[in-house]
């Protein structure tokens, strides 16, 4: 990594820190520069002001998750070919993931800028809203796999389902934060995954071998 880039990423990981600690409008120009050790022009340099800085900031988050989904929930479907399967399997090790965090989930960047949305710009604000998206879009799909094979015990809208995900996710960061308890997250997505669990077990399943190896995990 070039110099400069080193610079941008060490911008970048105390920003991060400090918006996940006391929010973006609480996190000053002025103590990046001092925390990361460069001057004023080369801070202006790298990020135009603080929106470019913000839209930086969440690309790189938003990439990152991108990844570690991409990793765990691929890894699952390489270990079985059944959807629900799957997605229990991947909502497992994301648990076992999160776990793993001694002081607990840092937190959520797009929430944080979510609650101040009105300090940015009209960008920030769209890549926001498409993140949220994207989460929907990809628990989306996996659900569009799983009720092809399975149908739920009751009626359930996918993009909703979807969302909860997300929800869960999210909601459980902030629980964690405010009881100070690292574990709670892990032990509300393990929660999630019992209800898709129970969601569509005792469905009625929409081919004759999908039985066979149903709920095994």
């Amino acid at each position: 990594m070039r110099k400069g880039e080193e610079t941008r990423a060490k911008i970048l990981d105390v920003a991060e820190a400090a918006v996940l600690a006391k929010g973006f409008g609480a996190t000053s120009i002025e103590e990046l520069i001092a925390e990361t050790g460069i001057t004023k022009s080369g801070f202006f340099y790298h990020f135009r002001d603080k929106n470019e800085l913000a839209k930086a900031l969440l690309e790189r988050y938003l990439e990152n998750d991108t990844r570690i989904y991409d990793e765990i929930f691929g890894r699952a479907r390489e270990l079985t070919d059944d959807p629900l399967q799957a997605l229990l399997l991947g909502l497992k090790l994301l648990s076992e993931l999160l776990a793993d965090l001694p002081n607990g989930h840092p937190g959520c960047l797009v929430a944080s800028m979510c609650v101040y949305e009105r300090s940015f710009n009209r960008d920030i604000q769209q890549i926001n809203r498409e993140a949220a998206l994207m989460w929907r879009r990809r628990f989306r799909g996996y659900f569009e796999e799983i009720v092809e094979l399975y149908e739920p015990r009751e009626p359930v809208d996918l993009d909703e389902l979807a969302d909860m995900i997300s929800t869960v996710l999210e909601g459980g960061i902030v629980m964690s934060k405010a009881l100070k308890e690292p574990k709670s997250l892990p032990a509300q997505l393990l929660l999630l995954r019992t209800f898709v669990k129970l969601l569509f077990r005792g469905g009625r399943s929409r081919r004759v071998d999908a039985s066979a190896s149903q709920f095994d995990i």
